[in-house]
């Protein structure tokens, strides 16, 4: 993704740490984790100091809510075992699932889990303990944007010790994929959570607090055994702050820091760079309900406007690519050969004249300095649609309350969207009817073509269904996505076993190791 700055990116740090297993309906048992041999090394460092994005003072302690940070994220993942895992090429990977296969019908999902798993008190990680946490989630929708609303979980019952039967609302073919969410699990019947209860991952909670939580290795764990023997999590909200801890030998690795950070430090030798391509775009969002993006020649008059190249060069100076209006171009499902879109200013112009803006319109662009480049790229914005008459003064929000105050509000403003899978965009921005569609997408027939695509049991075909969705709200949704950033961390020289994944799979950190 973009300037040319260098891309060291270690062989040993791009090493995936994501478990290699099977696609949806079996498990490739020489792949999967439980056949990996330990990675432990005696040479490794006993602890690696991990700033991740967060804030402390509203750190959550349940593991089915809102997980607003990737420090909580991280917290619950070392703490206890998910049923799956995003892989490589889309794929499903299995956790503590093994298996999940349907009946002809996609609505009766047979799922199994391993039966080597145990708590940290040394009671077996059952069925029912995996369908009670599903339940959880699902009573707690309000709070995780409805992970579970694909579930009939009234209906869904434990077959047996290892295996239990989920019910979908509707046949549904990505069963896998719905269940790579936070599904984290505990045991049946926990639900006071003001102290963690016992889990069943690679870590267990060894003291500390929400701004620095350290762990320690579950000797236990039917997974591949860490290398490292504690990992600190510290919670730090401000990205210079976490590139600086690096920096001055406070943590070993540092999530998600200012490009301006990386380029400074381009030619430290005692820094290492963790790039990932295409993890983070902030999305220009038009609301479809509200004039006068209630008219989709203005909408389109807008991304014809917005020099992309311009726009990554100034907001993510240059450590990324041009977007083409594609909300998650890094799902394996986004369509592939789209022409690029281009800026044609002079036609932007006509379509806002027929949309009978011709003397232009005055309108306030929301911002925020919540993540870097948020506010230099909306200032640029509102530079480059005065060329087409739109007077957008910007407005920046206090990055603490700008997803509560502004974000699903208001109807024009720049959004966040760091490397969820489509289907997930579906069921938090798009669903009709929702407080968070924020653009008020509401096409009945776009909807019924998701419906139909989810039934649809051959992959190939969904695949190509899914994708012909995500072009059709390219042209015609409230979405212009002018450019994708790179995430870019700082590590120590010699750190092994970072992620390489975008999203939710970013938080699986139980395989670094410093030294190894």
């Amino acid at each position: 993704m973009s300037p040319r700055l260098s891309r060291r990116i270690s062989a040993a740090v791009a090493a995936a740490t994501l478990l290699t297993g099977c696609s949806s309906g079996g498990t490739d048992t020489a792949a999967s984790p439980a056949a990996s041999p330990s990675t432990a090394s005696g040479t490794a460092s006993d602890t690696v100091r991990y700033a991740a994005p967060g804030s402390p003072s509203n750190a959550p302690r349940d593991p089915h809510g809102l997980l607003p940070g990737e420090s909580d994220l991280v917290r619950m993942a070392l703490t206890y075992d998910v049923l799956t895992l995003p892989g490589p090429g889309g794929r499903t990977l299995p956790r503590l699932a093994t298996a999940w296969e349907p009946d002809r019908s996609l609505t009766r999902w047979k799922i199994t889990i391993r039966g080597d798993a145990t708590f940290s008190d040394g009671r077996p990680v059952r069925a029912a303990d995996a369908l009670f946490s599903l339940r959880r989630m699902g009573e707690k929708a309000a709070e995780n944007f409805g992970r579970m609303e694909m579930f009939d979980l009234d209906a869904s019952t434990v077959l047996g010790a290892t295996s239990f039967e989920l019910v979908t609302e509707k046949p549904y073919a990505e069963v896998g994929k719905a269940l790579e969410g936070a599904t984290f699990v505990v045991p049946e019947g926990s639900t006071d959570f003001t102290r963690p209860v016992p889990g069943s991952g690679p870590f267990r909670p060894a003291g500390g607090d929400a701004q620095a939580a350290v762990f320690e290795r579950n000797d236990d764990w039917w997974g591949p055994k860490p290398p490292s023997r504690r990992i600190e999590v510290r919670a730090v909200p401000d990205p210079q702050a976490r590139g600086e801890a690096l920096l001055s030998g406070q943590v070993d690795l540092a999530a998600a820091v200012p490009a301006a950070l990386v380029r400074q430090h381009a030619e430290n030798p005692s820094v290492t760079l963790v790039r990932r391509p295409g993890a983070t775009l902030y999305p220009l969002v038009m609301r479809t309900d509200r004039k006068p993006f209630d008219d989709r020649r203005v909408r389109e008059a807008v991304r014809l406007t917005l020099d992309r190249e311009q726009l990554l060069q100034v907001a993510f100076l240059g450590f990324g690519e041009v977007g083409n209006d594609l909300l998650t171009p890094k799902d394996p499902t986004s369509p592939a050969g789209l022409p690029q879109r281009t800026r044609d200013v002079e036609r932007a112009r006509r379509l806002m004249a027929e949309a009978g803006h011709a003397g232009g319109v005055d309108l306030t662009l929301h911002s925020t300095t919540a993540y870097p480049g948020m506010d230099s790229a909306a200032t640029l914005i509102a530079q480059q649609l005065a060329e087409i008459g739109i007077r957008a003064k910007v407005e920046l929000a206090p990055a603490d309350t700008y997803f509560s105050t502004v974000w699903g509000k208001e109807p024009f403003y720049l959004g966040y969207l760091g490397g969820i899978p489509f289907l997930d965009v579906v069921r938090v921005a798009l669903k009709p009817g929702s407080a968070t569609n924020e653009t008020a997408w509401e096409d009945e027939t776009w909807h019924a073509g998701l419906e139909a695509a989810l039934a649809e049991a051959d992959e190939s075909e969904r695949r190509t269904r899914l994708g012909a969705l995500q072009s059709r709200l390219r042209d015609e949704g409230g979405y212009a996505v002018w450019a994708l950033s790179d995430r870019l961390d700082l590590a120590k020289p010699g750190l092994t076993g970072v992620p390489e994944g975008i999203g939710f799979s970013a938080g699986f950190i139980d395989q670094v190791a410093l030294g190894g």
